[in-house]
């Protein structure tokens, strides 16, 4: 018989999973030993009054076990001589969509106008220290996008924005711990995120993807209502250069203002000649 039971803790008494047992089985009315497996699926803090408690949410299997979860692992592949996706910014949305597209087959070309998350690290000091912004990397671009330096909070009041137990699954693939499948408000922490970061961008490589930063989206090539490619810049100077490619995916983020005025304002947009001043954070 499978059952799924609340226990409202104090904070000391949720830290004590030696106790978890005797504790559910006093609720259940019943002996330890008619415990055959329990698991802790979900877990909140409850902070509305003085007292903080813990709500703690188990499974708990009195004749048989409880069924073992198989991890979702994302299976990739190699998709170095397979067809190109260009996929514009490097945040979540970029990253996630690359590897779902090497999990179909495709091969992703991530363009990306800021720095990876190492390199970004320091233009983010410069900020600090010396009111030095860089408008390509900066807390808003580069790898990861502006959550990757502003606390890695993964939580969302929507059900119907896609599977996301599986979007957590691939960050526990990736290094995060397992807590973030538990918690009722997930975080990874600034600590930790950039680095599970890198590793994504390094298996979308490991697996033939390409990875472009500091590198500027220019213009959209479109031949007959087909997109042919793109003409991108490199952002610390140099000269434009072609990608080809017949699928674009944008994962801009909300402040590429530039790339939104441009793109839905013309079929061929040209970020050159339709240029959005943008405001760095």
């Amino acid at each position: 018989m499978l059952q799924r039971i609340e226990l409202v803790l104090l904070p000391e008494e949720a830290t004590h999973e030696q106790e978890f047992k005797n504790k559910i089985a006093k609720q259940l009315r019943i002996s330890e030993k008619d415990i055959r497996d329990f698991r802790l699926v979900k877990r909140s803090i409850d902070a509305r009054s003085k007292q903080v408690k813990f709500r703690l949410f188990f499974d708990v299997a009195l004749q048989e076990e409880l069924p073992i979860l198989e991890k979702e692992v994302r299976t990739l592949q190699d998709v170095r001589n397979k067809k190109p996706v260009l996929v514009i910014g490097a945040g979540p949305a970029g990253l996630f969509a690359s590897i779902q597209l090497i999990e179909l087959g495709y091969k992703p070309i991530l363009i990306e106008r800021g720095k990876d998350v190492r390199q970004r690290r320091r233009d983010l000091a410069l900020i600090s220290k010396l009111g030095e912004v860089n408008p390509n990397s900066n807390y808003c671009f580069g790898e990861g996008g502006a959550g990757t330096y502003s606390d890695g909070k993964l939580y969302t009041r929507s059900d119907k924005r896609g599977n996301v137990k599986r979007a957590l699954a691939t960050f526990v693939q990736f290094g995060a711990t397992n807590d973030i499948t538990i918690d009722a408000h997930p975080h990874i922490g600034t600590n930790k995120l950039p680095g599970i970061v890198t590793a994504m961008r390094e298996a979308i490589e490991a697996c033939g993807g390409e990875v472009h930063f500091n590198t500027l989206l220019m213009s959209i090539k479109i031949t007959d209502q087909q997109v042919q490619g793109i003409t991108v810049t490199p952002s610390e100077g140099g000269m434009d250069y072609s990608i080809d490619g017949k699928s674009i995916i944008l994962a801009t983020g909300h402040s590429a203002r530039d790339v939104f005025q441009t793109s839905t304002s013309s079929k061929y947009f040209n970020r050159s000649e339709r240029f959005c001043p943008r405001r760095s954070h």
